[in-house]
């Protein structure tokens, strides 16, 4: 049988899938793990430059020498966390978030200025019942619980990602969301 052409809408399904949370609870990876075949060499490069994005490996502690300097003016301890390691993460969120000034909303809310806003406030977004009837600011704080596990933070919410599990991830990609979206201290 001859082998059909990698198609672009696999890669956007599969895209989808892993920021979505990725293997299912109790199975192992590599139960889950997607070979993509392809006789076009640059659809091969480009699944394979998405599979290493997406790996999540733990990144070793920035010594006082390696701190970021993009996340100096942070509070502690997102001013310890890896630029590096929270441009990684939050490529899981960029999916279906936008951090820009005037950005769009996709599947989820613009986040640009999320730090200090009400929650289920982003102008032209429709948020399910459980986030508006929801009565919080987003904070680091609160939005480290978010991200663990956005279910049993909010039940009822429609966010289908199953969360950032490791907490030094978290860290970093709170500290990339505060250094993107405009975080002033005092939020």
């Amino acid at each position: 049988m001859a082998q059909r052409p990698f198609s672009p809408v696999f890669l956007t399904f599969g895209l989808i899938l892993a920021a979505c949370g990725g293997p299912a609870a109790g199975t192992s990876n590599q139960e889950n793990s997607v070979q993509i075949q392809s006789t076009n060499p640059e659809s091969s490069r480009t699944a394979s430059a998405i599979q290493e994005a997406t790996r999540s490996e733990p990144a070793p502690a920035p010594q006082a020498a390696e701190l970021s300097p993009e996340f100096a003016d942070l509070p502690a301890p997102y001013s310890e966390a890896s630029y590096a390691t929270g441009k990684r993460v939050f490529k899981l969120c960029s999916t279906c978030h936008t951090v820009t000034e005037d950005g769009p909303n996709t599947i989820g809310p613009n986040l640009y200025q999320i730090f200090g806003r009400q929650v289920g406030s982003a102008e032209g977004f429709n948020y399910s019942n459980a986030v508006k009837d929801a009565d919080f600011i987003w904070s680091p704080e609160q939005l480290d619980q978010w991200l663990e596990n956005p279910r049993e933070f909010l039940p009822g919410n429609r966010m289908t990602f199953q969360g950032v599990r490791k907490p030094a991830d978290r860290t970093a990609v709170i500290a990339y969301l505060m250094a993107e979206t405009g975080w002033e201290a005092g939020q």
